[in-house]
């Protein structure tokens, strides 16, 4: 008997606002808008994707008890790690649209990296993985 074939496929990020959103994941991180399914009542279902196969679902905040997440999902840690394979490349395309750095770059036994804010604060990793 084989094994299932399972793969981490999509991770949910709570939003304030969709359109907002895309725009910011598109236009700073150069995500492409993978779906874009309007569900009925206000609600869609937004999937983000870059090369690596993982999507991100935007889902916007239904009530307070979702909105004081909004920025925070991990208690101010690290939440996404977002990986190149040219770090010095897509720092300096980052830092030119106005991505929020919270450190400079540093070298690591697994990499460089340098901890980034998204559009609400979570707290993302640039990291260009030691080969």
């Amino acid at each position: 008997m084989s094994d299932p074939e399972r793969r981490l496929a999509t991770v949910a990020l709570i939003v304030r606002d969709y359109d907002e959103a895309i725009a910011w994941y598109t236009d700073r991180l150069g995500f492409s808008l993978a779906e874009d399914i309007h569900l009925g009542g206000g609600k869609r279902w937004v999937t983000l994707a870059g090369t690596g196969g993982a999507r991100l679902l935007l889902a916007r905040a239904d009530d307070e008890r979702q909105s004081v997440r909004i920025g925070d999902q991990t208690g101010g840690r690290v939440f996404l790690f977002l990986e190149t394979d040219d770090f010095a490349r897509d720092h300096a395309a980052m830092m030119a649209k106005g991505v929020s750095f919270k450190e400079t770059p540093r070298d690591e036994a697994y990499g460089t990296v340098a901890v980034f804010a998204d559009l609400h604060g979570n707290l993302w990793d640039l990291i260009e993985p030691r080969r």
